[in-house]
């Protein structure tokens, strides 16, 4: 079997969202593109979209990404000492 693969613009008419709400779910991991091999577009199987859209009409609940932890404090950006050689003539 062949598979289709939809681009982002018929993507997001197909399930009626915006280019930027497909881009947002792909960093989310909640739609995941596959990019093309020749332009690195995003671009979509159809039996993936197919499934979103069989959750929409069934009024299945909606996907959630996975939540960030509160308690995790951001890395410090780390500061390097360097080492100044003045050279005399």
């Amino acid at each position: 079997m062949e598979k289709k693969f939809i681009n982002i613009k018929d993507a997001g008419a197909m399930l009626g969202v915006s280019k930027l709400t497909l881009r947002n779910w792909d960093r989310d991991g909640k739609l995941v593109a596959k990019r093309h091999p020749i332009n690195n577009y995003r671009v979509y199987l159809a039996e993936d979209l197919e499934k979103i859209i069989k959750q929409i009409e069934s009024g299945e609940k909606p996907i959630r990404a996975p939540k960030k932890k509160a308690n995790v404090e951001p890395e410090k950006p780390k500061f390097y000492k360097l080492k100044v050689i003045h050279m005399n003539d």
